[in-house]
């Protein structure tokens, strides 16, 4: 169970942040975050690991909330973030908060290396929201925030390429755990990027929903 009164700050202080990120990095998108979080310490605590719970679920919340000052570098930001934020001091060790630093920092699917923690991974896994229609959705999301002026034809040749480097065959983002159920979420999603004949339907739709 979560410290009641951490909850209540991160919940007070903490997620109304993400209300003023762009539209795939919201609140429901962290709330999903500290959820998968949650679900992987929990699982990962009944095969005997040492997890601590409100560590990985204050990691999950903060994981993002770098994008304040842009996407670039919103890793590193989060990180500062959790380093700058004293009242963290009240329920974790200074050891504690450079852990939960550093698994912010991991987090990012195109960072060049592995996590360096347990928490790093699962903060890392936990963010993979892989959910074809849900991944799809948040592609068009941000292409419509970050480059409105793009037709609807180039929103999709935008949307196919980001798919293709980020979760196709060869593409940069890495599962961390074995066992997750996000590998056969991935195996789905490919399938779905390398057929035009589903892709494109699914893509004008949301499209048009969402312009």
């Amino acid at each position: 169970m979560i410290n009641p009164e951490l909850q209540q700050y991160v919940e007070r202080e903490i997620l109304p942040r993400y209300d003023h990120h762009d539209a795939a990095h919201r609140r429901d998108h962290v709330l999903t975050v500290i959820g998968q979080s949650l679900a992987i310490a929990r699982q990962l605590r009944q095969q005997g690991v040492d997890i601590d719970e409100d560590m990985a679920y204050a990691i999950a919340a903060y994981h993002d909330t770098g994008l304040c000052e842009g996407r670039d570098h919103h890793h590193e930001v989060s990180a500062r973030i959790i380093r700058q934020d004293m009242e963290l001091r009240r329920w974790f060790s200074p050891e504690q908060i450079e852990v939960m630093a550093q698994a912010a920092h991991d987090h990012r699917a195109s960072s060049g290396h592995a996590p360096r923690t347990l928490y790093g991974r699962i903060v890392a896994e936990a963010d993979r929201v892989i959910v074809p229609e849900t991944i799809v959705r948040r592609t068009i999301q941000y292409g419509l925030d970050h480059y409105p002026t793009l037709d609807r034809e180039q929103h999709y040749e935008r949307t196919v390429q980001h798919l293709r480097e980020k979760y196709g065959e060869g593409g940069y983002l890495r599962l961390w755990f074995d066992d997750s159920p996000n590998a056969a979420r991935l195996t789905r999603l490919r399938q779905l990027i390398a057929s035009p004949a589903q892709l494109r339907p699914l893509f004008d739709r949301l499209f048009a929903e969402l312009k």
